[in-house]
């Protein structure tokens, strides 16, 4: 397992990026999505990891990538069918993350009913922040999330309003695969998605305890 200093601590990446969509019935509701009666998954490659100094390339030729800002848990013990009630025991902290999404490629997928894979697994597609560490983080369930485009806000939510909570997720998830050390959960976003492009500046945070900032570019071809 690959390893990878996030602020001045050493933390493994983990095996996997597992997200969470639709968990804000708001969001479901702006993209005409169901609010859903149980967590949708999907996977995300941790290629796709971009922390601060670095920035989010938009690959030619995608015509419409969003933001969706969210909350990441990071899990800090192995765990595979975890109950609710001992959930928290295997977080090691958290971190404000960003899913970008190439909205075009996923309503095209969703579309024709097939995997969400390629909009979502861009690399530099999961710009995350500094670790804060749990002790840090007395009220994980009433955190305000934000995100700002060229100084604009954009979005503004608290994981309060979240459909399905931290506990829930890690246990359903881990019903259906173990999660390790290192791994990376996404727990979903609040409404005001919205389109970025080369040239913008992204930041977003969480009130109260981090922030971040991400240039946003277009994707050069590496040369061979």
């Amino acid at each position: 397992m690959a390893s990878a200093m996030v602020g001045n601590k050493l933390v493994e990446i983990g095996t996997k990026i597992v997200a969470v969509g639709r968990n804000y019935a708001a969001h479901a509701k702006e993209l005409g999505n169901a609010v859903p009666k149980e967590p949708v998954l999907f996977l995300k490659p941790t290629s796709s990891y971009v922390r601060e100094g670095g920035a989010i390339e938009i690959p030619p030729p995608l015509q419409s990538v969003h933001h969706e800002v969210e909350l990441a848990v990071i899990i800090g013990t192995r765990g595979r069918d975890i109950s609710e009630q001992s959930a928290l025991e295997h977080v090691e902290g958290y971190a404000v993350a960003i899913d970008v999404t190439a909205r075009d490629l996923q309503a095209a997928a969703k579309a024709g009913g097939l995997p969400w894979t390629v909009s979502k697994g861009y690399d530099t597609f999961t710009p995350i922040s500094d670790f804060i560490p749990k002790k840090e983080v007395p009220a994980v369930d009433n955190l305000e999330l934000w995100l700002k485009v060229d100084g604009e806000l954009r979005q503004k939510g608290s994981t309060k309003d979240m459909i399905f909570s931290i506990p829930f997720l890690i246990s359903h998830i881990s019903s259906v695969m173990t999660l390790f050390e290192g791994d990376v959960i996404l727990t979903g976003t609040p409404s005001g998605v919205g389109p970025i492009k080369a040239g913008q500046k992204v930041t977003a945070g969480i009130t109260g305890l981090i922030d971040m900032a991400f240039p946003v570019v277009a994707r050069q071809k590496m040369k061979p």
